[in-house]
């Protein structure tokens, strides 16, 4: 594509730390493919960050946004008026269904999917006493807490991930607090590859240590640890750009876990964790899913090649 050399992109991004890590990672990855070419970032505030006197679960509801709007309602908005040209966000904060004027178009290559139980001491869930308090704004992950250690007790947790390792580290209302390792990992808190099966130190935030839980056990979210880039979906400029540095295999995984979502009818407050692996071809997708009307579980799984199909099997096993 000839560079027009009056044109530029606009990248469009939230405002935290590790939204800006992420931004910044993407320019430079369209930077490198596209040389010629000028990205420019533009930082907005949404209505996910600005609300913080409530839960994230309850901040939909009081703002009327739908789904897991909260987080991108300013980013298409600036989408919409041609103020930025390709949205970047945390996968997981998308909606699974997008307004058809948006199109996901593509995914970068994907970072750990797993969650992270941070203490103040050496040890995973098995060393906290009973009433300890677990600190997160994830339905997700407060759900699961509750199913599988009963004697803890599940607290609210809103800020930037530097502003929660802090409320952890001053021990005022939380015992541990559960974090994405993609995101712990983006910041630095963590190195990429795990130096031990033991709880590791959290870099640069001293007295504070991270368990790497098995997402076997502790499933994670719908996209999980994948950077998406949103744009206008009759964009063909932006799409070409943000085509020609997806990731493949992270698009197929994704798909699988979006459709399966869309087919459940899940937004971002329902509490599901739905996680997948590709080895040689074979999609392997699976799925913990909390019923509305409160109980157990139920979990399954599908396997194939084709990701639609793979999803439509997962449902249909749980129906």
């Amino acid at each position: 594509m000839t560079p027009d050399p009056s044109s530029h992109i606009t990248v469009g991004t939230r405002g935290s730390d590790l939204a800006l890590v992420q931004a910044h990672s993407t320019e430079t990855i369209l930077k490198t493919a596209f040389p010629d070419w000028h990205f420019h970032r533009r930082v907005i505030k949404t209505t996910g960050d600005r609300r913080t006197d409530v839960a994230l679960a309850e901040v939909a509801k009081a703002e009327g946004i739908f789904d897991k709007g909260v987080f991108i309602k300013e980013l298409e908005q600036a989408l919409d008026d041609g103020s930025i040209d390709i949205a970047v966000h945390s996968l997981k904060d998308l909606p699974t269904v997008l307004h058809p004027r948006f199109s996901l178009a593509a995914v970068l290559e994907r970072a750990s999917m797993r969650d992270v139980l941070v203490t103040r001491s050496p040890g995973g869930f098995e060393t906290l006493l009973t009433g300890s308090r677990i600190g997160t704004s994830s339905v997700r992950r407060a759900k699961q807490v509750e199913f599988l250690y009963p004697d803890l007790q599940v607290t609210d947790l809103r800020g930037n991930v530097p502003t929660r390792l802090l409320k952890l580290s001053s021990g005022e209302a939380h015992d541990a607090i559960l974090l994405a390792e993609a995101g712990l990992v983006r910041l630095g808190y963590l190195p990429e590859i795990p130096c031990s099966k033991m709880p590791e130190p959290v870099l640069n935030m001293p007295g504070l240590f991270a368990t790497r839980l098995d997402e076997h056990h502790f499933f994670p979210a719908a996209g999980q640890g994948a950077i998406g880039l949103e744009i206008r979906a009759d964009d063909t400029r932006c799409r070409h750009f943000a085509e020609s540095i997806g990731h493949p295999e992270t698009s197929l995984r994704i798909t699988a876990e979006r459709e399966f979502l869309r087919l459940l009818d899940a937004g971002c407050h329902t509490p599901v964790g739905v996680f997948s692996s590709l080895v040689n071809g074979q999609l392997h997708l699976m799925a913990r899913v909390f019923p509305e009307t409160g109980g157990p579980p139920q979990t399954s799984e599908a396997r194939g090649k084709d990701p639609l199909t793979v999803a439509l099997h997962l449902f249909q096993s749980l129906i």
